[in-house]
């Protein structure tokens, strides 16, 4: 029977290319994103048989209605990955400091990054719990080296909303062990996506990262080395992994 995944945040960037490496290796994708003409969009883009959907994450009956129209249309889900997220709602690009961070901004980020996670992980968890078992069920939850290492490019909200992601992980992954259910954690680094580039303030030119000396690799990350790294944890040979995070950063951060 064909494995059902759930991604969040899918309709660009990393969820883009998750959802194209999934679809790849069999499972039916569903992509839920903000944006409902993008996700469906995205959902036609990588063949027939996948869906797209509109979700808020950050709000719990928009999660809920998600989750039942997913298994309504296509099954229980076995898969989900939680790559929705924001990194600021600055007008401008570039790291805020602490001192110039307001509540709207603190608030805004936790309830996309920390809550909507929670709320996703959960809703998985309830409905496998009270509900249809599946086979190899696997969450990924998307943090980042700023919420191991502290922002570097990146502000306090956003560093602090990931770190929550981190241990929200480790919990979930004790509470889903009993369903046969593996929670990880990626963490990547500097990655070539339209949300590195808003880390680069303005006046310096058509940079995509200022930190670039600091990667051992030399180079920033492409969405597909991500689509690897879920690909993997999201296996069946990835069964006996369980609440750990796979740092995908180009050495920046080794332990």
């Amino acid at each position: 029977m064909t494995r059902i995944a759930l991604i969040t945040g899918g309709a660009s960037g990393l969820g883009l290319a998750t959802a194209r490496r999934l679809a790849e290796d069999g499972l039916t994708v569903a992509i839920a994103d903000l944006r409902a003409d993008a996700a469906r969009e995205g959902a036609a883009g990588i063949g027939p048989g996948h869906i797209g959907l509109q979700v808020d994450v950050a709000q719990e009956a928009s999660v809920q209605a998600l989750f039942e129209a997913v298994e309504t249309r296509l099954g229980p889900i076995a898969v989900l990955a939680c790559f929705a997220g924001l990194l600021s709602t600055a007008p401008r690009p570039g790291r805020l400091p602490l001192v110039e961070l307001g509540v709207d901004e603190w608030d805004r980020l936790m309830a996309v990054n920390g809550r909507g996670t929670f709320l996703c992980v959960r809703e998985l968890l309830r409905r496998r719990a009270t509900g249809a078992r599946v086979a190899h069920g696997r969450i990924v939850t998307v943090a980042s080296l700023a919420g191991q290492v502290g922002g570097q490019q990146s502000g306090a909200a956003y560093s602090a909303s990931k770190g929550a992601v981190l241990s929200l992980s480790k919990v979930a992954a004790r509470e889903a062990a009993p369903l046969g259910i593996t929670v990880n954690t990626i963490s990547p680094g500097p990655i070539d996506t339209p949300m590195l580039a808003q880390t680069v303030a303005e006046g310096n030119g058509d940079q995509k990262y200022l930190g670039l000396s600091q990667v051992p690799l030399g180079r920033i990350g492409t969405p597909d080395e991500i689509a690897t790294a879920v690909s993997y944890l999201v296996s069946p040979g990835a069964g006996f992994v369980t609440g750990a995070t796979l740092d995908i950063n180009g050495g920046m951060s080794m332990r």
